[in-house]
């Protein structure tokens, strides 16, 4: 039994360890990179991203957006929108105008978002919102 108990317990410190990395290894991501993560709550990017996953992204000049690629954008007074860039108009220097829409959406957002930078979905996890935001948590912290 104390065997089993030294195992289980080697195991744990373990599994510990490799989440400790991980927070580091994410900390330093963010610091240099500017990488951060982004909580999904809607379906509107489903079955691609679908409500409840979390991604990582990470600020890219709006000249380096491609048609295809998905996007975050901030708006004025409102919670950013995740979408897939549709298309690209006229351009102004460093400002680019999007057009966006949700991989669940029938048409085109109602708005085009006139920007000079984005957060781009690097790769997203379904399902580990709830995760992520219980960490965040006192008695988690």
């Amino acid at each position: 039994m104390r065997r089993i108990l030294n195992a289980l317990g080697d195991l744990l410190l373990t599994a510990l360890a490799a989440v400790g990395t991980l927070c580091i290894l994410a900390t330093a991501a963010a610091l240099v990179g500017g990488v951060s993560l982004i909580m999904f709550s809607t379906g509107s990017m489903s079955p691609t991203i679908a409500a409840g996953s979390v991604a990582l992204v990470r600020p890219v000049a709006a000249a380096d957006v491609r048609v295809g690629d998905i996007v975050t954008v901030e708006r004025n007074g409102r919670l950013p929108v995740t979408h897939r860039v549709r298309a690209i108009g006229p351009s102004s220097g460093a400002l680019r105008v999007l057009t966006l829409r949700g991989d669940a959406n029938d048409a085109d957002d109602l708005e085009t978002y006139r920007v000079a930078s984005v957060r781009l979905v690097m790769f997203s996890v379904p399902g580990t919102a709830t995760v992520v935001a219980s960490l965040g948590r006192p008695a988690v912290l």
